[in-house]
């Protein structure tokens, strides 16, 4: 199968169902402290929709997005992956205690903890195609100066920067920004576009939210549940990452088909609330989004990879649960991620794809 096949059955695959009635509102349990960060590819998407935007109007949006300092200057620019015409976001979710955001510009506190989620979101140097591998948080990797330990403990132990490094040395792929956020700015998001579509294979509940078989209807706080459920999951966190994808592909394809991107009010809504919820490294400038958001003008849902990376099994190492990567396999993506060869890489293994359906 060709790469472009890949992306007509995605493109089917996300469609929004016509005749669907919402799921009514179901009982809020507690409030989600772990977040669905896949999302800021989304913010590269709507603002390259925007990009025609008056000059004024696409400052402020731009001016709404936090910056996180330094990321990248404790770096060993020798030692790094070598750049290349592609852009690569390191996409970052944490695992937070605060009430309040704690990212974007009505962040009360800096993000911090263990990251909850990891995707590597990669965009074509034409701008025309993207792919995000999820990286399941419990890897067990060797993080610099740290010995072997799960990967997300690199956050927690040297924050942006030993993660950015820590990934660059088990992909081998040069993280070229870096970008988190909360759980609130998800749950804005969806709010925003006016609510999401998901498939579940068997019915599940998590959080006083009930999923059924088939699809879903979700608001912004039941969307965060989905997001968050791996109880009850077969695969728990693989699932999860999964749900967490399927979730990021629903909600950029409900904003594309619903004709919020050409709607100006609509739009701006959406840009609001994303760009209020997310924190991107120092490096990247109101400019650097413009233009970035001009490079990707031509790229739809459709056009987007959504991958995990691949695992060998499952183990322990003393009290810890831990995920060992299929190194051989993670070679081959990492390989095809580099050279912009994923689609053939999701060919040769649709089980790592995600599907149209989650668990």
């Amino acid at each position: 199968m060709s790469e472009q096949s890949s992306e007509t059955m995605s493109e089917q695959s996300t469609a929004v169902p016509q005749d669907v009635a919402p799921v009514p509102p179901a009982r809020r349990a507690r409030r989600s402290r772990r977040v669905l960060v896949g999302v800021v590819i989304a913010v590269l998407v709507l603002l390259a929709a925007a990009a025609g935007a008056v000059f004024v109007v696409a400052e402020k949006l731009a001016g709404n997005i936090a910056r996180v300092p330094g990321v990248f200057v404790p770096l060993d620019e020798a030692s790094r992956p070598p750049a290349t015409g592609a852009t690569t976001f390191l996409l970052v979710g944490t695992d937070t205690r605060s009430d309040d955001p704690t990212t974007g510009a009505a962040a009360t506190e800096p993000a911090a903890g263990r990251s909850d989620v990891l995707m590597l979101a990669r965009v074509r140097p034409d701008g025309t195609a993207a792919s995000v591998v999820s990286i399941p948080r419990d890897s067990w990797v060797e993080i610099p100066g740290h010995g072997p330990n799960k990967i997300n403990a690199a956050y927690a132990f040297g924050g942006p920067s030993l993660l950015v490094q820590t990934v660059e040395q088990v992909t081998g792929v040069r993280v070229d920004h870096f970008a988190v956020i909360d759980f609130a700015g998800f749950r804005a998001m969806v709010d925003a576009v006016g609510g999401i579509y998901v498939s579940v294979s068997a019915p599940t509940s998590h959080d006083g939210v009930d999923f059924r078989q088939g699809v879903n209807f979700l608001d912004g706080e039941q969307a965060l549940a989905f997001v968050r459920q791996r109880e009850g999951l077969p695969g728990g966190d693989l699932d999860r990452a999964q749900r967490q994808q399927a979730a990021l592909r629903a909600l950029l394809t409900q904003a594309s088909s619903s004709g919020m991107l050409t709607d100006p009010v609509g739009l701006y809504a959406l840009l609001d609330a994303t760009t209020r919820s997310v924190s991107v490294d120092d490096t990247l400038t109101n400019g650097g989004l413009r233009s970035l958001a001009i490079e990707m003008s031509g790229l739809r849902p459709h056009a987007i990879t959504f991958l995990r990376a691949p695992v060998a099994g499952f183990g322990h190492e003393g009290e810890q649960a831990v995920v060992y990567l299929d190194d051989q396999q993670a070679a081959e993506l990492w390989s095809a991620l580099r050279d912009d060869r994923v689609g053939v890489y999701a060919d040769r293994h649709p089980d790592d794809q995600l599907g149209s359906v989650t668990r």
